[in-house]
């Protein structure tokens, strides 16, 4: 198969096999990034361990471990107030949370780097240690993930596995990015509500959430349960 115009070097390599990049080889660890972690990062966060809760019942008892920092943290400060509102309003609990400004070991731990733009994305890269094998927007994952066959992935039972399986899925999307491009620039972005009002919070917060679905699926293999 002949690579993609435009597809270079470092692409290639990006469909090599991940590192074993987690300090404890026993978790799975997921690092949501943005600018402030008081808006964007945060959501996604509380709404990933949501999900998870769902599907887990505890998910640090199948081995996933999910954390936030901006490329600009706040350290030390809370999430913004309307953002609180929104993952209250969608049934994610905000309470306890404080922003982190993003460093270097918190890259190296990291076994998927989610991240709200493409700029984050290239930020998170620019640092090192093998970071734009498991880095990708939040969006460009979710388009990668559907293109994924969940049967390829290994089964999520018996308990244990789902750290096996997480690690596989970063490493096929890993293997198509490159080939399996976005419509637009702007299909990978999430745009920053800071400053906005309520409304373009929700929206925002709708975004991340219908994003995070079929990533959330295709990492435990479990699908999310209807109402």
């Amino acid at each position: 198969m002949t690579a993609p115009e435009g597809r270079g070097i470092a692409d290639c390599d990006l469909a090599g096999p991940a590192p074993e990049s987690g300090i404890d080889s026993g978790a799975f660890r997921i690092l949501h990034v943005s600018t402030g972690n008081v808006c964007r990062s945060p959501i996604t966060e509380r709404l990933t361990r949501h999900a998870l809760a769902h599907r887990l019942g505890d998910p640090a008892a199948g081995g996933l471990v999910v954390e936030s920092a901006g490329t600009w943290g706040h350290e030390g400060a809370p999430m913004e107030a309307h953002a609180a509102t929104v993952l209250a309003d969608l049934g994610a609990d905000p309470a306890g949370f404080v922003g982190r400004e993003l460093l270097d070991e918190h890259v190296i731990r990291a076994d998927l780097v989610l991240t709200a733009t493409r700029d984050h994305r290239a930020q998170v890269i620019s640092m090192g240690h093998s970071a734009g094998l498991r880095t990708f927007t939040l969006k460009e994952f979710t388009r990668l993930v559907r293109a994924i066959d969940p049967a390829t992935l290994p089964d999520p039972e018996p308990a244990g596995t789902v750290v096996d399986r997480a690690r596989a899925l970063v490493r096929a999307a890993a293997a198509l990015r490159g080939w399996l491009l976005a419509p637009s620039a702007e299909a990978d972005e999430v745009h920053d509500p800071y400053g906005a009002p309520i409304t373009f919070f929700r929206s925002i917060g709708d975004e991340i959430n219908q994003a995070l679905d079929p990533v959330v699926t295709a990492l435990t293999g479990v699908p999310a349960r209807t109402r």
